[in-house]
């Protein structure tokens, strides 16, 4: 089954050096998942300034800078890994530097066929 890690944390509360160090570490951590067979796919992601949202209502497209909700935690970015369950997509958080500083939320994938392939 596969597993989105998503990893939120204060994106203040991260000094450059502490940044370089835990893309390297996390970047040992997608190796590691390679070899296992469990790697599907890790990114940080842009700071939230650099996000926009954008909603539709009543047919109307709007877009927004920012992040959707006001947050101490802000994503940060990701793992999608392949795991045989819950205990080890756990298991698979816990190596995640970010979890150190912030919080990594564990969801699994809704598998749909249709979708197109990796």
């Amino acid at each position: 089954m596969r597993y989105m890690l998503l990893i939120y944390a204060d994106e203040q509360a991260w000094t450059e050096p502490v940044r370089v160090e835990c893309y390297a570490e996390s970047t040992e951590v997608a190796h590691q998942l390679k070899s296992a067979g469990q790697y599907v796919a890790a990114a940080p992601l842009q700071p939230t300034a650099t996000a926009t949202s954008v909603r539709v209502r009543d047919g109307k497209r709007v877009v927004t800078d920012g992040p959707f909700a006001e947050t101490r935690e802000q994503l940060g970015g990701y793992f999608m890994v392949d795991a045989r369950n819950l205990d080890e997509a756990i298991d698979i958080a816990g190596r995640i530097p970010g979890a150190r500083l912030g919080t990594v939320e564990i969801r699994p994938v809704i598998e749909i066929a249709a979708l197109p392939a990796d």
